[in-house]
């Protein structure tokens, strides 16, 4: 019998490499994991448990999430700079923080969960967190300004819902 494989991003938690199977996969998705030389691209690629796993450069991000907008940002040639944004779904808070990094203004972060936006994120004074706060709910009481850019990553809720 060969020897027992096991995902990638599975292995690099538990080396202590990363955190979370998220900050993992995050990790592979920013083309920062490298096995024998070869940059990984997929987390659910699957190496013996004593394969030897190099970590090359820094997230830039907090979050994968951060990736995935920096990309649609790119794609759509969208300039972020001045603006007041609003991130529906904000989870850990990659997409607040690409807005962020990319000259942002302010963002207001709405999310369903509590404890999860990260805390150099909640230290952040251009950021305004709401947490336990579901998008429907969301008023003008909370959001004072007119926002010029609204971001949504949820699940489990049709957009024509939000």
């Amino acid at each position: 019998m060969g020897e027992k494989k096991e995902r990638i991003d599975k292995l690099l938690v538990k080396k202590g490499l990363a955190p979370t199977r998220e900050k993992a996969q995050a990790l592979i998705m920013a083309g920062l994991v490298f096995v024998n030389g070869q940059r990984v691209s997929k987390a659910g690629e699957r190496f013996p448990q004593d394969v030897q796993i190099e970590l090359k450069g820094q997230m830039k991000y907090v979050s994968r999430g951060g990736y995935k907008l920096e990309k649609a940002l790119n794609s759509f040639k969208l300039d972020v700079k001045d603006l007041i944004c609003l991130d529906i779904g904000a989870s850990t808070g990659g997409f607040t923080d690409c807005l962020l990094q990319r000259g942002a203004k302010k963002v207001y972060a709405v999310d369903v969960g509590t404890g999860q936006l990260d805390y150099k994120l909640r230290q952040n004074p251009k950021v305004i967190s709401y947490e336990k706060t579901n998008a429907r709910s969301v008023t003008n009481k909370h959001i004072p300004e007119e926002v010029d850019l609204i971001t949504i990553d949820v699940s489990f809720i049709p957009l024509e819902k939000v």
